[in-house]
């Protein structure tokens, strides 16, 4: 019978039980698509990943995404934890970047030099897309807000580097705090939208060496909250540069994130606005907690 290897790290964490959790099967070569799903369902984090092999491909390793109810073509922490996870695991040396190939497309990992404890890794996300916008008074509801929480300088809009989020703005950070999301009214006001996931941010910080607070919630994916969250923080990225939130169209700012959970996370950005589009990278630290195997 066929036993398959994982780890468990936690992402964008500068401390072991911090940051956002993800597992790693590092030999799911042989699963199913219904049998992965079924894993990421019993482990029940936010995203479960699976290397599909230890041989490159076009220069890259395989590997695939699942939430505990569906596929992702991309995520950000997965990303960054993945590449942790075959540096340590099947490489086994230190490389300066990992290639992991998503749905999405081919993402590059960047791996700071090994004198870096915990290493910080930088991934560098697909160009963002901007889309629809809702008004401040269709999505205070769903947050169970006053309209005039909503920071009414920017706009509340679907961005994408691979996953949409509806961004929104907040004044401050006891609004942040006292969100609490009606999935009903969620799913009223997304039916039409690309984006079904929520991210608020607020340009007040626990720490005055963060830049942002943030809070992301995807109850209709099965994730009522996430703790840290990659691909949401380069869409927050990209939005900073498209609306000059900072005033500049070369942003470098750190996030705070996960609080509200008990998982305190760091998300390190940076942007920058190059001809036509916006690059976006994301980074952090990762820390190994646990290996083990399904059998």
């Amino acid at each position: 019978m066929t036993s398959y290897n994982f780890c468990l790290v936690d992402v964008f964490a500068e401390r072991r039980y911090a940051g956002n959790p993800l597992a790693v099967v590092t030999n799911a070569g042989s699963l199913s698509t219904e049998q992965m799903q079924q894993i990421a369902r019993e482990i029940n984090f936010s995203e479960t990943t699976f290397i599909l092999s230890p041989e490159l491909r076009d220069g890259g390793y395989d590997v695939r995404i699942f939430t505990p109810a569906r596929e992702l073509p991309f995520a950000g922490h997965p990303t960054l934890g993945t590449a942790f996870v075959l540096q340590q695991e099947v490489i086994r040396q230190p490389v300066p970047q990992i290639t992991l190939n998503l749905a999405v497309g081919q993402i590059p990992v960047t791996i700071a030099p090994p004198s870096t404890q915990p290493p910080i890794l930088w991934m560098q996300q697909p160009a963002p897309t901007f889309g629809a916008t809702v008004t401040a008074d269709a999505i205070a509801p769903v947050l169970g807000l006053d309209p005039s929480a909503i920071d009414p300088r920017y706009p509340v809009q679907e961005v994408s580097t691979g996953v949409p989020f509806l961004m929104v703005p907040l004044q401050s950070l006891t609004a942040l705090q006292q969100i609490r999301v009606h999935p009903d009214r969620l799913m009223t006001l997304v039916a039409d939208l690309q984006a079904k996931e929520v991210f608020v941010f607020c340009p007040e910080t626990r720490h005055p060496a963060n830049h942002f607070s943030a809070r992301m919630f995807a109850p209709l994916m099965g994730i009522a909250e996430d703790p840290a969250t990659g691909s949401a923080n380069g869409c927050l990225a990209a939005y900073l540069v498209q609306h000059q939130v900072m005033g500049t169209d070369t942003i470098q700012v750190q996030v705070e994130q996960g609080y509200e959970m008990g998982r305190p996370s760091l998300l390190l950005l940076t942007a920058a606005r190059s001809e036509a589009t916006i690059r976006v990278q994301v980074g952090g630290s990762v820390v190994m907690v646990a290996r083990g195997e399904f059998v």
